[in-house]
């Protein structure tokens, strides 16, 4: 009589161990599912806060994103933190590393950064006047009253460049040097600037840098030199971090896409009312990563390292 009592009483054990197993493992592939949905979506800092990385083009870099910085703030209803990095390479890393949220960067950094593994996607580009399609000049510069008339006679030169990392500052430059004959490494003693402001300085000053190269809006504020050479090149991308929540990669899209100055002043954003601000801005245009091919078959031209550094 024991036996038959004993026989249920173990089966109920068993049952109860079985259950009790499959609702651990129940749990723990929910908690593991949940675990891998956090960790694919996430902010650099907080939710309430957005993140905006520059490249240091200029002293005035903060200021000239000031009022578009203060229009996501309104638009996301969150804080909106400034992110400078030290240089070009720095902010690849920062992006590539999940610490910034959106960043407007140069179309080499962009593509140096997603060789590297950035998440991140294209949004829009900045314009400076109405109609204009994205894209600024790289252009070559000497000094004023020089007799330096082309980029051939760059060759055996002090040649100022940006940053290794800058589109309009140093790839740009490269490729064109490289079709006139001249490798950049050897044929010229380079001088990374680290900022086209300084660089057009630099080159102004004809001491440290004999030529040079920097974007058109930094070359236009120097009466001291003039240009010898200029090239189009694909607009700056302002890009989101693929590891934000939809809904808010969706407002930031739909935020930074297209949208003039006047929408910002419209918004109760009133230092975009200035002349520093529309010398710089006056709107954004979509762009996508198939823009920055351009990029890419330059990258593949020079062999340039910095593409994959």
């Amino acid at each position: 009589m024991p036996i038959p009592v004993l026989k249920p009483l173990v089966a109920l054990a068993g049952a109860l161990v079985l259950a009790a197993t499959l609702s651990s493992c129940s749990a723990g592939s929910t908690a593991a599912a949940g675990s891998d949905e956090t960790s694919s979506t996430k902010y650099a800092v907080d939710a309430d806060t957005i993140v905006f990385g520059v490249v240091p083009d200029s002293v005035d870099t903060e200021t000239n994103y000031q009022p578009l910085m203060d229009y996501i703030a309104k638009e996301t209803g969150k804080k909106v933190e400034y992110h400078e990095s030290t240089d070009y390479a720095a902010l690849i890393e920062a992006s590539v590393a999940g610490k910034i949220d959106v960043a407007s960067f140069s179309g080499f950094t962009y593509v140096t950064a997603k060789n590297n593994g950035a998440k991140i996607t294209p949004i829009s580009s900045i314009i400076t006047a109405e109609g204009q399609e994205p894209g600024y000049y790289s252009e070559a510069i000497v000094p004023k009253g020089s007799d330096i008339t082309s980029i051939e006679d760059f060759k055996d030169k002090k040649v100022c460049f940006v940053d290794p990392s800058s589109t309009s500052g140093y790839l740009f430059p490269s490729y064109n040097l490289l079709k006139a004959g001249i490798d950049p490494t050897k044929d010229v003693t380079p001088v990374f600037a680290g900022k086209h402001d300084v660089s057009v300085q630099k080159v102004a000053a004809g001491t440290e840098c004999e030529a040079g190269f920097a974007e058109d809006s930094e070359v236009e504020k120097n009466k001291d030199v003039k240009v010898i050479d200029k090239t189009m090149v694909p607009g700056a991308p302002i890009v989101v971090s693929d590891t934000l929540p939809q809904d808010e990669k969706d407002t930031l899209t739909k935020t930074l896409s297209e949208v003039t100055i006047d929408d910002i002043i419209a918004a109760g954003i009133t230092s975009a009312d200035s002349d520093g601000f529309r010398s710089v801005f006056y709107g954004t245009k979509p762009v996508d990563d198939g823009y920055y091919d351009l990029i890419r078959d330059i990258c593949k031209t020079t062999k340039s390292s910095t593409c994959q550094a």
